[in-house]
């Protein structure tokens, strides 16, 4: 028959063994904890704390350290030291096939100088003197006269210049360019004026055809005297070569066809010369079908 214990003397009970149990936990394991260290021969001794312990907190001062930015950056990669633009980079012309950049200067409104570019100033004012006017009007020599191998006949442009310098004197001549020059795939172009005595004589537009860009220079010259030779039409110099009589009557006294081969590429044709001229190379006289 089972014995009824109160709950008062069951509590009291409970404690009391509890205690007795701990009581002998905490001696056995001091005593297991004693004889561990007898056998390590007192050379490790541990002791235990009794004091209370809390636990960490956080600090709010701490902050968190970046370690990513704290890796020093790669030093950068030296460069090479740059060398000079050649001269052909730095020109403000690096293809004269684009253009030539060369407008004339724009002179100020208050200057006392003529603006060629756009004037016309002393443009049919009075006839030149009649000294002047023998030698424009003077008959062209055939002994002046060239002929091209198509048929056409012209007098050099030196020619037109010592007929300008023997008329006006070297100096009281020039020619004034009026626009900027114009350069195409083949050819080049500008405006001219020009001026004798301090007056406008006339204006044309001189044109040149070129075969690669290293010529393009050469070629502007031919296009200022294409010019030169157009303007002095105005003043009556060397008309006849635009007279279609004066060109026939030429053209029986003083030229002859022959038949030539042209050399490098033996193709043979018919060429317009002089009578008094030989075949220059690199063409030679040849007779057709030999």
């Amino acid at each position: 028959m089972a014995t009824i214990i109160p709950r008062a003397a069951r509590s009291a009970f409970s404690e009391s063994t509890f205690s007795h149990v701990s009581k002998i936990g905490r001696a056995s394991l001091a005593s297991s904890n004693a004889a561990r260290n007898g056998r390590l021969g007192g050379q490790c001794l541990r002791s235990f704390s009794a004091s209370s312990r809390k636990a960490a907190t956080p600090s709010t001062t701490y902050a968190r350290k970046d370690y990513n930015a704290a890796k020093a950056a790669p030093p950068a990669a030296a460069k090479p030291a740059s060398k000079p633009d050649p001269i052909d980079d730095v020109s403000p012309i690096q293809d004269m096939t684009t253009g030539l950049a060369d407008e004339p200067l724009i002179l100020d409104e208050g200057s006392r100088q003529v603006d060629w570019t756009k004037s016309y100033h002393g443009l049919s004012s009075q006839p030149f003197a009649k000294e002047a006017a023998d030698v424009l009007l003077a008959p062209i020599p055939f002994d002046d006269v060239e002929v091209k191998p198509d048929g056409i006949i012209y007098l050099p442009e030196i020619k037109y210049r010592r007929i300008l310098n023997r008329a006006f004197g070297p100096g009281g001549w020039g020619l004034a360019p009026r626009g900027e020059t114009i350069v195409t795939p083949k050819s080049i172009t500008r405006e001219y004026a020009l001026v004798a005595h301090g007056r406008l004589v006339s204006v044309a537009r001189g044109e040149q055809d070129y075969f690669s860009s290293e010529g393009i220079p050469t070629a502007t010259e031919g296009c200022k005297s294409n010019a030169l030779m157009r303007c002095c039409k105005d003043l009556g110099v060397a008309s006849e070569l635009w007279d279609p009589r004066y060109i026939r009557v030429f053209m029986k006294e003083k030229a002859k066809q022959v038949w030539v081969e042209h050399v490098p590429t033996k193709k043979k044709k018919q060429i317009w010369l002089r009578k008094d001229d030989e075949v220059r190379y690199p063409f030679k006289e040849s007779k057709y079908g030999a």
